[in-house]
C-alpha cells in the first residue's frame, strides 16, 4: 500500500492539513501504543489505574517504578495527547498506553565466543540489574531497560559460583559492567547490514512534520515508511532545516549536564542513533516513554526502538559490522524538518 501513496499525493495532503487523517485511515502511520507482547513496564512511579480508560474516571490504585503488569488488551480511551488515545487494560482496571513500556521476558542461551572488535547487545527483559563485578552478590550497577543495546567486550565465566556474564563496556563513562547472559540478546551481523542499498542515495529522503509529530520516509516518489514520534519540547524544539545523518552509532550513552533536576538525563545504551546535527539532534530509540504525538524530547526525534532500527539500517552511512560508531560529514542521508 505504501507504494501507491506517492510523494507528490504527501505534499498535496500536508499542504492541506488532512496529511496525518489520511495516512491513518490508510493504516500508513505505525500502530501508536500496539505492545508487541503482554507485559507493560512503568516507567515512573504513581501511575494511576482508573476504573475506565478516562481521566475521568475512578482512580483505583497507583503502580510504583518499574512495575511489571500484564497488558490484557489495547482499547480507545481518552486523548493523552493529540494522537495517542490508546489505553491498556490491565488485571484490574486501565491505564494510559503512554505510561508504560511495552515489553517482554525473553531469556536467551550464553554466547561464549565474541569477536576481539566486541558485538552489539540488546536487553530482552523489562529491567536489569548490571553488577559493577561478575558475580551474583556483587555491587550494583546501573540498571538497564528493555530494549536499550550495549557493546559486549567478552564473555565471563565466574568459577566459583558457576555464573555466566556479558562483559559491556561504556565509553561515555570509561567502565565496565556486567550484565547476566540470559538477559541480553546478541544482535547478529545480518540485523546491521543496509536496507534499499540499491537506491541511489539521492532517491533516499527522511521528513519530519513537527506539527503531525510525524517521520516518513520515502524512495524516489514512494512512501515507505511512517511513525509517529516525539520531537523536542518547550526550550529544546528540534531545529527545523535540511540536514544529513552523517554520525551514526547503533547504541548511545546520552546525557546532559544540566544542573535542574527537572532537565536533567543520564539515559545509556540509547539503541539505534542516526545524528543530523553537530548538535546531538538525532533518530534514536525510546525505552523511557510510550508517548508518541507529543512533544517531549530535548531536541532529538524519539521513535519507537524498532521504528528507530529501520531508519538506522536504511539510511547512510552504514555503520560497519564490528564498529560502534562512524562520522561522515558532507555524507548521509537527506532529511527534512519542517
Amino acid at each position: 500500500m505504501t507504494n501507491k501513496f506517492s510523494r507528490r499525493d504527501f505534499l498535496k495532503l500536508s499542504a492541506s492539513g488532512a496529511l496525518g487523517v489520511v495516512l491513518s485511515e490508510l493504516g500508513l502511520v505505525h500502530a501508536l501504543a500496539a505492545p508487541p507482547a503482554s507485559q507493560g513496564r512503568t516507567i515512573w512511579s504513581g501511575i494511576p489505574v482508573y476504573e475506565e480508560p478516562s481521566f475521568l474516571a475512578r482512580e483505583l490504585h497507583l503502580l510504583g517504578a518499574d512495575q511489571i503488569v500484564e497488558l490484557k488488551a489495547q482499547v480507545d480511551g481518552d486523548e493523552g495527547n493529540p494522537f495517542n488515545k490508546a489505553w491498556y487494560k490491565v488485571e484490574d482496571g486501565y491505564t494510559y498506553s503512554g505510561w508504560l513500556q511495552p515489553v517482554e521476558t525473553r531469556l536467551h542461551k550464553p554466547v561464549y565466543e565474541i569477536p576481539a572488535k566486541g558485538q552489539l547487545g540488546e536487553i530482552t527483559v523489562p529491567v536489569c540489574n548490571t553488577r559493577l563485578d561478575p558475580y551474583i552478590l556483587g555491587k550494583k550497577g546501573y540498571r538497564l531497560y528493555y530494549g536499550s543495546t550495549h557493546w559486549v567486550k567478552k564473555t565471563v565465566v565466574t568459577r566459583e559460583e558457576k555464573s555466566i556474564w556479558y562483559e559491556i563496556y561504556d565509553s561515555e563513562i570509561e567502565q565496565s559492567f556486567y550484565v547476566p547472559y540470559y538477559n541480553m540478546r546478541l544482535v547478529q551481523d545480518d540485523e546491521l547490514s543496509l536496507l534499499s542499498p540499491d537506491v541511489p542515495e539521492s532517491e533516499k529522503l527522511i521528513h519530519v512534520d513537527l506539527s503531525l509529530q510525524l517521520v516518513t520516509a520515502f524512495e524516489g516518489d514512494s512512501l515507505v515508511f511512517s511513525s509517529r514520534c516525539s520531537s523536542g519540547g518547550k526550550g529544546t524544539r528540534t531545529p527545523a532545516g535540511e540536514f544529513q545523518t552523517y554520525h551514526k552509532g547503533p547504541s548511545v550513552h546520552m546525557n546532559n549536564q544540566d544542573e535542574d533536576v527537572k532537565t536533567h538525563y543520564d539515559l545509556p545504551g540509547v539503541p539505534w542513533c542516526s545524528f543530523f546535527t553537530s548538535y546531538g539532534n538525532a533518530f534514536h530509540g525510546t525505552y523511557w516513554h510510550n508517548d508518541y504525538g507529543r512533544p517531549r524530547s530535548h531536541g532529538c526525534v524519539n521513535l519507537p526502538s524498532e521504528d528507530a532500527k529501520w531508519l538506522y539500517r536504511w539510511s547512510r552511512p552504514n555503520v560497519p559490522i564490528g564498529e560502534d560508531y562512524v562520522h561522515l560529514p558532507g555524507e548521509g542521508t537527506k532529511v527534512q524538518v519542517v
